[in-house]
Parts: structure tokens; sequence; C-alpha cells
């Protein structure tokens, strides 16, 4: 779209610090950011918004895939799956969630299935390396708008998030307006149980878990235009206690879409903007057409979290 470089190269600073732009990629929109920490890399999985212009809907076709040693200087790996690569799916590549077990990566999705079972749904794939290519893990949706009839919308099981225990228990987070979560299979390629509600005030969509030292964090999309709160428990079942905002609206894009990460003993929160302005006669980023950006994530002393400022500079790394 834009002519400019896909990676987002450090800008040196006479501090000497590197710093990473703001949004990270300007030559593509990307969002709904899922980080996963493999080994010494950082992997980070995005939408990819495509829509013309701001004022008619997503287009969303593929996931991308991009990787980094240091929060700062980032590779691109390009399309790592289609959603119509899901034989049952129509397309609407929306929200993704990647975890690895065994060696094999898993790549949890939400796509919108053909007329057999219509709505948006969850699938699986897998892939023996974290950048694809990825195929379809099971011949089916893992979660369909069948299962559940919490609300009468048929976007409702979207934006799947894995959380996994240290005895290897994992559960899939998932939902709009009504917060849901199921335990997994071992092999992760099936459900383990009943799908259970959560309870979390003015919840719009985007669950994502982590846990800190003895606490649990549910961060998710609040209300609408979205801003990003959290809430906290000591146990993966809850319950959860509300904490407030974490994120404000982020500038131009009216949905809110963050990704929790702890790497090199740093916290990350990433989240998606409609920041990019316009280029070359191009539209500029907007509410259709999103890109990823980093922000640190800090403790306080009793474990909440600070409030997230949302910068144009980024992250910073030692020279």
């Amino acid at each position: 779209m834009f002519k400019f470089s896909s990676l987002a190269l450090p800008i040196l600073l006479t501090s000497g610090l590197a710093m990473a732009q703001n949004p990270l990629f300007t030559d593509e929109f990307t969002s709904d950011p899922a980080a996963f920490v493999h080994k010494d890399t950082v992997y980070l999985y995005t939408g990819h918004d495509e829509a013309p212009n701001n004022d008619v809907f997503f287009e969303m076709h593929d996931w991308l895939a991009f990787s980094s040693a240091d929060m700062v200087n980032w590779k691109k790996h390009g399309t790592i799956m289609k959603a119509t690569d899901f034989k049952w799916a129509k397309g609407d590549a929306w929200a993704a969630h990647m975890i690895e077990r065994n060696d094999t990566f898993y790549f949890f999705t939400t796509v919108r299935h053909d007329e057999t079972k219509p709505g948006f749904a969850i699938g699986v794939a897998t892939s023996t390396s974290p950048t694809g290519p990825f195929k379809d893990a099971i011949g089916h949706a893992l979660v369909t708008d069948d299962m559940t009839k919490h609300t009468p919308n048929d976007w409702d099981d979207i934006d799947p998030a894995i959380y996994e225990e240290e005895n290897g228990d994992t559960y899939l987070f998932f939902g709009n307006l009504v917060p849901k979560y199921v335990k997994l299979s071992d092999d992760l390629l099936s459900l383990d149980g009943e799908i259970k509600t959560i309870d979390l005030p003015n919840f719009t969509e985007a669950l994502w878990v982590h846990k800190k030292d003895e606490y649990y964090y549910v961060s998710y999309a609040c209300e609408f235009p979205e801003k990003i709160c959290y809430a906290m428990s000591k146990s993966i079942h809850g319950p959860w206690q509300y904490k407030g905002i974490l994120n404000e609206i982020a500038g131009n894009s009216e949905t809110n879409h963050q990704s929790i990460i702890e790497f090199k003993g740093k916290s990350y929160f990433i989240y998606h903007t409609g920041a990019v302005p316009p280029k070359d006669g191009k539209p500029s980023g907007g509410r259709f057409r999103r890109s990823v950006a980093i922000e640190p994530l800090n403790y306080n002393a009793d474990g909440t979290l600070q409030r997230i400022i949302m910068t144009t500079e980024g992250v910073f790394k030692p020279q």
C-alpha cells in the first residue's frame, strides 16, 4: 500500500538508545496483535486490514507474521495462512492466537463459517514452524455459533486467546459481548468440558490472559469505542476483581485489541491504532485500516497495572 520498507528500523538517539516507531509497520495495515515468545524471539501475529477506505467495513483475508529479537527491529515473514485455507470457512481472517507444544505450533483463529454452520467460528491450524505454513488441524471448526446462545449475534464466538497452566491444563478464552472460556483436550484439538461464562463489567471482546507472580490477569476491550480494561484473580477460574481501564481509546480506531508478553525481563503491551497518516494520495489509517504499536507495561507494588501511555516513539533498547 505505502512505499516504505516492511521493517520498522530503529531510530538512533544521541542518548544512546535505539527507538522503534509507532505504529510498527507503515507499508501495510496490521491489526489484532497476538505476540508469542519462543526461545529468544518474539513472534507477532496480526490480522491484515485491506479495506480501501474507512467508511464500509473490515476486509481481512489472511494473517501475517513478524519476528524480533529486541522488540525494536522486526523481520517480516508475510502471509502464514488464509481464512479460506479452512475448507469450511467463507473468509474473514479475524483475531488469532498462537501457542507451542511438543515442537508443534497451534494457531487458533477467527473465521466466518460457510452456510453449513453460519456465523463466526474458531478454527485451529498447526505447523512445525512458528512462521508456517499452517494447515487446518482437524478439518472442522473447534467452536461454532450454534454451540453458544448467550447473545443473538452470530459474531459472539470470536477472538480466541489461549492460556496454559503450569500443570499443562489449557484453556480457550473467547467471546463478544459475553466473555467465555472452556478447557481444551490434552492435544489441543477438541473441547474438554462445558463452555463457561466470566463475570466482567462492560465487556466487549478481545480477551487476553496472562500471569505474573501470584496473580492472573484478564484484559479485554470494554465499551464502544473500545478501551482496554482488566481484572485480577488468584485462580484461572476467578472470581475476577475488576481493576479499571488499562488503555484508553487508541487514536482513530473504534476497536482496541491487546497482547501482553514478558520478554527478556521486561513486559510489553501490544495494541493497534488507526494512526497511520495518509501517504501518496492513499487514505489514512482508521477504523478499518489499523496498525500495531507497542508500549512498555509496568506493574505497581501491589500487582496492579499502571495505565498505558500511548506514544509515537514506542519502546527503547540500550545501544
